[in-house]
C-alpha cells in the first residue's frame, strides 16, 4: 500500500488502525457498488425499473449521508472525494450534494500541541522564537491541514512589508494516511476498470493515479508555495484579482507562512450585501476569472470552492468595481496542455455560438471522444438540444418539464452510449474547477445564467483566433488538395465494388434498433417462463413439496437466459 518513491509506512501502534481504515474504505465501496448494480443494472434487466426508480431518491441520500459519516470520521482524502463529488451540481442529483456540501467546512481541528511540535521540529526553532505570537485556536480546518493566525516579529515584518500572516501547518500523520487512502481508492479504481461501462469511458486507474499526484503535491507546502508565486504572476496584470504573499523564511515542506488576506467568504451573500457588494455581481466576475485561467493561460485554480476564494472591499474601484477576488490555497492547480486548450477555445465558441457540430469537432479535439467515431447521429443530437434548451440558466432548467428530459435521453441515449467517449487524464482537474465554479456562481445568484459569462468570453477568443486566420485557410486549402489528388483512386474503387456487389451500405442507427427489439423479445419470452415455472412451482409446493420444488428451481434456467442473452456488454 506504499507509492511509488515513497517509504512505506512504519509498522507501530497506528499500523492495525491503518489496516482497519484501508478495509472499512473498501467494504464501504463494495457494498455500494453492489447496491448500484443490483438496483440499476440487475432489476431494470428483468422488468423491474420502476421498482429502482422509486427507491432511487431514498438511496442516494442515504448514500449520501453514509459517506458523509464515513468521510468526517476519517478524515484524509475522504474528505476530498466527498467535496468533489459535493461540487458536481451539473451531473449529481441535490440528495447527494446537498447533504455533502458541509464537508467544505466540517474538518475538526488537531489539537495545537500536536501541530506545534510539527511545526517547531519543521523550523528548527520554537514558535515564541519565529513569530510574536500564534492563535492557538485555527482559523480554518482542512482535510490535509489546519490554518492559524500568526504575527510576524518586527525585523521579519519589515522585510516583507506586512505582519499579519496565516501559518498552515500540515496535519501530523497525514503522509501515512495518504498512502492509505490512495491505495484504497487504487483498489476501488481497479474493481471499476472491470466494467464495461466505466473503462469505455475512461482509464480509472489512470484517473485515480492523476489524483494521487495531486493530493501528494497539496502535502508538499514548498510546492504550493511557488504555485502561488506563479498564479500571482498570471494576474500581475490584472488589479481586480489579488494573491497572497509569501515568507519563504518561515515556509518549509510541512509549514507554510503567507499574508493574511481574510476578506468576506465569496458564498457569504450577508456579508456581502453588509458591505454594499451586489452577489448577482460577483457570479459573472468570478466566472470570467475561471475562463480566463482555463482557456487563456492554461493555468488554472482547481480547487476554487466558497472557502478559497474572498471579495475583498477596496478603497478605490478596481475595475469599475469596489471590490476584488482574494484566492488562497494553492496546492491544488492544474495545468491545460497547448493542445487540449485550443480544443477547450473552440469548444467554448462552439458552445457560446450554438453551433452542434462544430461543439462535436471540439469535443473529438480535446481528446473526450475518439477519432473513429461516427459523430453524425451525435452533431443532430446536440443540434437538437441547442435548439431546445440553449441558453437557459440553472433555474430556467429547473422549470422544465422532467418528461422533456427523457424524451431526450430516450431519443439520443443509444447514440451517446455508443460513441467510444473517454475522459482523458487531465481532465478532472477541469472538470472538478469548471463543476466549482458553476456552483459558486449559482449559489450567488440562483438565477445566474452561465451563457451571459460565456458569449462575451467567446466573443474575445474569436477576436483573438482571427489573427490565426490565415493560417486556418491554408490548412484547409491543404486539405481540399489532398482530397482532389485521392479523389480518381477513390471513385475508380467505388466503381469496382458496386461492379462485384461488394459494397455495403451500414445503418448503425437500424442496426441498433432491430437488435434492441431482439434482445427484448428474448428477455419477454425468458422472463414469462421464469415466472410460469416460479408461480407453478409455489402453487404446487403445498401439495407436493418435491415438484414444486424442483419447478422453483427449474425456473433460474430462463431466468439466467433472459438475462445473459439479453445483455449487452458493460
Amino acid at each position: 500500500m506504499t507509492l511509488p518513491g515513497r517509504s512505506p509506512a512504519h509498522p507501530g501502534p497506528g499500523a492495525g488502525n491503518t489496516r482497519a481504515r484501508y478495509r472499512r474504505i473498501l467494504r464501504f465501496a463494495a457494498w455500494h457498488l453492489a447496491v448500484i448494480w443490483w438496483f440499476e443494472l440487475f432489476l431494470p434487466r428483468i422488468g423491474l425499473a420502476r421498482l429502482a426508480e422509486r427507491s432511487r431518491s431514498r438511496r442516494m441520500r442515504n448514500f449520501a449521508q453514509r459517506f458523509h459519516a464515513l468521510a468526517v470520521e476519517l478524515g484524509g482524502l475522504m474528505i476530498k472525494v466527498g467535496q468533489f463529488l459535493s461540487s458536481r451540481l451539473d451531473v449529481l442529483p441535490p440528495e447527494i450534494t446537498a447533504e455533502l456540501e458541509g464537508l467544505q467546512d466540517e474538518v475538526p481541528p488537531v489539537p495545537f500541541g500536536d501541530v506545534r511540535a510539527l511545526a517547531e521540529s519543521e523550523l528548527g526553532s520554537s514558535l515564541d522564537r519565529v513569530f510574536a505570537w500564534v492563535d492557538e485556536t485555527p482559523v480554518a480546518a482542512a482535510s490535509l491541514g489546519q490554518a492559524h493566525r500568526a504575527r510576524l516579529l518586527p525585523e521579519a515584518a519589515a522585510d516583507v512589508a506586512f505582519a499579519g500572516v496565516i501559518v498552515k501547518i500540515q496535519r501530523p500523520g497525514i503522509e501515512a494516511i495518504v498512502d492509505v487512502d490512495l491505495a484504497a481508492l487504487r483498489k476501488v479504481g481497479g474493481w471499476l476498470s472491470h466494467i464495461r461501462l466505466v473503462s469505455r469511458r475512461t482509464d480509472m486507474p489512470a484517473l485515480v493515479e492523476e489524483f494521487a499526484h495531486t493530493s501528494l503535491e497539496e502535502i508538499d507546502y514548498l510546492h504550493e508555495a511557488a504555485q502561488a508565486e506563479r498564479f500571482a504572476d498570471e494576474f500581475a496584470h490584472n488589479d481586480a484579482v489579488a494573491v497572497p504573499r509569501i515568507v519563504w523564511e518561515r515556509t518549509s515542506r510541512r509549514v507554510l507562512a503567507l499574508e493574511d488576506v481574510t476578506a468576506i467568504k465569496i458564498t457569504d451573500l450577508e456579508g456581502l450585501r453588509a458591505a454594499g457588494i451586489d452577489p448577482a455581481e460577483v457570479a459573472p466576475a468570478f466566472g470570467a476569472v475561471m475562463f480566463d485561467q482555463l482557456f487563456g493561460s492554461g493555468f488554472f485554480h482547481a480547487d476554487p470552492h466558497p472557502g478559497n476564494i474572498f471579495v475583498t472591499p477596496t478603497a478605490q474601484p478596481v475595475a469599475g468595481r469596489p471590490w476584488k477576488l482574494t484566492f488562497i490555497d494553492f496546492g491544488m492547480m492544474g495545468d491545460v496542455p497547448p493542445g487540449t486548450r485550443r480544443g477547450l477555445r473552440k469548444l467554448l465558441i462552439a458552445a457560446a455560438s450554438r453551433d452542434g457540430r462544430g461543439l462535436v469537432a471540439a469535443i473529438g479535439e480535446v481528446g473526450v471522444l475518439l477519432p473513429t467515431a461516427d459523430t453524425a447521429e451525435l452533431e443532430r443530437a446536440m443540434t437538437h438540444l441547442f435548439a431546445r434548451f440553449g441558453g437557459m440558466g440553472f433555474a430556467e432548467l429547473r422549470e422544465v418539464d422532467p418528461r422533456e428530459f427523457r424524451d431526450f435521453a430516450a431519443e439520443f441515449g443509444d447514440v451517446v452510449r455508443s460513441l467510444p467517449f473517454q475522459l482523458p487524464e487531465n481532465f478532472l482537474l477541469i472538470i472538478r474547477a469548471m463543476s466549482l465554479t458553476s456552483g459558486v456562481c449559482s449559489s450567488l445568484d440562483p438565477k445566474f445564467n452561465l451563457w451571459d459569462t460565456v458569449e462575451p468570453y467567446a466573443a474575445q477568443l474569436i477576436r483573438e483566433e482571427q489573427g490565426s486566420i490565415v493560417q486556418d485557410v491554408a490548412q484547409h486549402a491543404l486539405d481540399a488538395a489532398t482530397t482532389a489528388v485521392r479523389l480518381p483512386g477513390r471513385l475508380d474503387g467505388l466503381v469496382t465494388r458496386l461492379e462485384d456487389g461488394s459494397l455495403a451500405v451500414a445503418t448503425p442507427r437500424l442496426e441498433r434498433q432491430v437488435a434492441r427489439l431482439e434482445r427484448t423479445a428474448r428477455r419477454a419470452i425468458s422472463a414469462l417462463v421464469f415466472a410460469a415455472l416460479l408461480i407453478a412451482g409455489a402453487l404446487v409446493r403445498p401439495d407436493d413439496q418435491v415438484l414444486g420444488t424442483v419447478l422453483m428451481s427449474v425456473s433460474v434456467l430462463p431466468l439466467l437466459h433472459g438475462l445473459l442473452a439479453g445483455r449487452r456488454r458493460l
